[in-house]
């Protein structure tokens, strides 16, 4: 039995109108109707979406690629599918269907990256809040080739920043070269994608030393499993702590998620020999400075990492369905997106920003599975 959806004319929406424009909140912005799509397009009615850092950037528009405009931003959504587009042929997903809207929007699934697994790198690729519209926004425009269902029992509002914290940070750990027993870095461990990247180490057998400033984070990264804490704000010697904390040889490998491009320079400091480093957070503008002679002689890998593929979306979201990963959130309404920004520029967000749709209020979720609670 099919399920039918009334799709409103207008919807709200945060729109920024033009580059370095003012984000404005829109009652009226209009939503595409059902005749509308195009085949392979589908529209889904949001519940909730995750804010990240990268959509900072979109809206400020200072990354050397630039964003469109007028944009909606934002690309960690959890909704139902409520229309697709005619003459769609083979959909994987159908009206009804609870799925998530990444950052990769689209690709051709036919280029050479595409076949071996890069879709994020396909040249004729979408990005969601950055060249489409985004999750910003009552409803979102997707295609049903790339939304990713949500498994039954992992709750809409954490699934949001799974659907791109996780999966950055999932991918990134999966290729950091790293075995189980292995030490791993985590600079930004009390952020968004951090704090996720604590679980998914943990998840994998990595012992993990949290770098970051704060109390209230290191009370978080140790509560999730790190093994060492290093405030870089306290520290006098953050290569040494960091030595120090690993046994005095270093780590195995470093997943940068701290936009900063400080914590890019002091990693082949640190890195023990044959160590890696994942090239992961994106600094507005920032150049990876490293010394030559010690990158060599001390066999480092530097290897980018740029969210991740379908199965990668699909394994990183069954891992928090098992519980093995938990999301630490903040619930908000729309309204405080702005306010969002300002505290992610400012490095005080604790954890994931998750907005909802409906609601007026703000709540504080800290979800754990019980073994966090020991």
């Amino acid at each position: 039995m099919s399920t039918s959806y009334t799709i409103p004319k207008t919807q709200k929406a945060a729109v920024v109108e033009s580059v370095g424009g003012t984000l404005q909140i829109k009652d009226d912005y209009p939503v595409k109707q059902a005749s509308e799509l195009a085949p392979g397009e589908c529209l889904v009615k949001l519940e909730f979406t995750g804010v990240c850092h990268t959509d900072l950037h979109a809206a400020k528009n200072d990354w050397p690629v630039p964003a469109k405009t007028p944009l909606i931003g934002g690309h960690e959504g959890v909704g139902h599918i409520v229309a697709i587009g005619e003459h769609t042929q083979d959909s994987p997903v159908k009206v009804g269907d609870r799925v998530g809207i990444k950052w990769l929007a689209y690709s051709c699934l036919e280029c050479e990256q595409c076949r071996k697994g890069n879709e994020q790198v396909c040249v004729k690729g979408k990005y969601s809040g950055f060249s489409v519209d985004g999750t910003f926004s009552q409803y979102v425009v997707s295609w049903v080739s790339h939304v990713t269902p949500i498994p039954a029992n992992l709750d809409s509002a954490e699934a949001a920043s799974i659907l791109c914290a996780g999966i950055t940070v999932y991918r990134a750990i999966k290729h950091s070269q790293t075995h189980i027993g292995d030490w791993i870095v985590l600079p930004g461990a009390g952020g968004g994608l951090g704090h996720l990247a604590i679980q998914y180490a943990v998840a994998m057998g990595l012992r993990v030393v949290a770098v970051d400033t704060g109390a209230e984070k290191r009370d978080l990264c140790l509560k999730l499993g790190a093994e060492k804490w290093v405030d870089f704000k306290e520290t006098k010697d953050l290569v040494k702590d960091i030595k120090d904390a690993t046994g005095g040889a270093g780590p195995h490998s470093t997943i940068i998620t701290a936009a900063s491009n400080a914590a890019y320079e002091q990693a082949i400091d640190y890195l023990r020999p044959g160590g890696t480093l994942m090239v992961v957070s994106l600094p507005g503008q920032g150049k990876l400075s490293c010394d030559i002679f010690f990158t060599v002689t001390k066999a480092i890998s530097i290897l980018g990492s740029y969210v991740g593929n379908r199965q990668d979306a699909i394994e990183s979201l069954d891992i928090a369905a098992r519980g093995k990963v938990k999301c630490y959130y903040t619930l908000k309404p729309l309204s405080a997106l702005q306010e969002t920004y300002e505290g992610l520029e400012e490095g005080t967000v604790v954890g994931r920003v998750v907005l909802d749709m409906k609601q007026t209020l703000v709540y504080h979720f800290w979800v754990f599975s019980s073994r966090h609670d020991s």
